[in-house]
């Protein structure tokens, strides 16, 4: 898939503007803080309907501005997909094929992107909530049923740690609400979880063999889900929930000292193994980035496998972030294949076909102007 056309509104430092995209290399060339950033984000926006960036939706829309809007045509194997996604203040209203999306969850994954920025590479050095941000992001493209699942679990928690909250402190807890919580919270934890287990086996089989290559066939890498209940990929749903509620029976005392619930998907975190190793602890700055590489292009073919095509590439601002090794990995990777948006201060000294192919867009002050 490609996105031919993108029309902003009241966007960030963006009045109004519209553009025409090469199917293939496309890069945005301009000094810091001219708004090369907020294209890619757009894009991003029209893709998961939330930002890499920030939290709030505000800050999406222009000053003084009462709403920002996107607009994109994306060209996917079966025809033409116009997609529109309007924020406010109130909230925001997508629409896909120029119909109203009832829910965001059944807007998100009609058009696929991967995005490589230099925070990106915390993904393996970072916190905890990084990793988990990643994975909810990842799999929330590839599976709707995903992200339903997840708000579900959300609502649920937020439930469970307003009565552990209200009884902060407490010695025993006989409330039967907590006890119909308890299990409703472990369903729910155990639907996420098989997940994301089922998500890193996918993400493992094509990360291994790139990172392989990335480092000359020196470094193995493998990655595991780490589960702080102990919950194992193999067990079935019934032990796992099984699993979970006793775990949470012996963490009860805790979880009412705390006030907070200290077990399930919000805990979890993943570990990054090169030639068992943990990468995250004992690998050099060259292995946690070429980690990093190999997760953002492994996503690529997992999506081109689980959707039937590319997705669309968006590197902001990381080329300079690699070493020339690994610029010409990724640049060899994504070559023919994958249309791919670039945000850059100058090409001087990348040095490849894939970049001198491109269509160049120069940047200044919030105005796009394309070679």
């Amino acid at each position: 898939m490609y996105i031919e056309r993108l029309k902003l509104h009241d966007y960030r430092n963006y009045n109004s503007f519209e553009l025409n995209f090469s199917k293939t290399i496309n890069i945005f060339i301009g000094e810091n803080a001219q708004g090369k950033t907020n294209v890619m984000e757009a894009i991003y926006v029209l893709a998961m309907a939330k930002s890499h960036r920030t939290s709030n939706d505000k800050e999406l829309i222009q000053w003084g501005a009462e709403y920002g809007k996107i607009e994109g045509d994306i060209q996917k194997r079966y025809g033409k997909l116009p997609l529109e996604l309007t924020i406010s203040k109130k909230g925001k209203k997508a629409k896909a094929n120029h119909l109203n999306q009832s829910k965001l969850s059944e807007y998100i994954g009609q058009m696929n992107v991967v995005m490589f920025a230099p925070e990106d590479l915390n993904v393996v050095k970072g916190s905890p909530q990084l990793r988990r941000r990643f994975l909810d992001m990842e799999i929330g493209q590839i599976s709707p049923t995903y992200l339903h699942d997840l708000s579900s679990f959300q609502k649920i928690l937020k439930q469970r740690n307003h009565i552990l909250k209200k009884n902060q402190g407490k010695r025993n807890l006989d409330d039967l609400s907590f006890d119909i919580f308890t299990e409703q919270y472990v369903a729910a934890a155990v639907k996420v979880i098989r997940k994301r287990f089922e998500f890193m086996e996918l993400l493992q089989e094509w990360a291994a063999p790139i990172h392989f290559g990335i480092s000359r066939e020196k470094e193995k890498l493998e990655i595991h889900y780490k589960a702080v209940s102990g919950l194992e990929a193999s067990w079935d749903s019934t032990a796992m929930e099984e699993h979970l509620l006793a775990k949470l029976k012996e963490q009860k005392n805790r979880e009412l000292e705390r006030g907070v619930t200290l077990l399930g998907p919000h805990r979890d975190d993943l570990q990054f193994m090169v030639n068992d190793y943990d990468v995250q602890v004992y690998g050099s700055q060259g292995q946690q980035r070429t980690t990093a590489l190999s997760l953002k292009l492994a996503e690529i073919e997992l999506i081109k496998q689980e959707v039937g095509e590319a997705p669309i590439l968006l590197l902001d601002d990381v080329l300079s972030e690699l070493d020339d090794y690994r610029q010409s990995h990724l640049l060899n990777t994504i070559h023919g294949d994958v249309q791919t948006f670039v945000t850059t201060t100058s090409v001087d000294g990348i040095d490849h076909n894939t970049i001198r192919e491109a269509k160049l867009f120069h940047v200044k002050q919030g105005s796009v102007d394309s070679e």
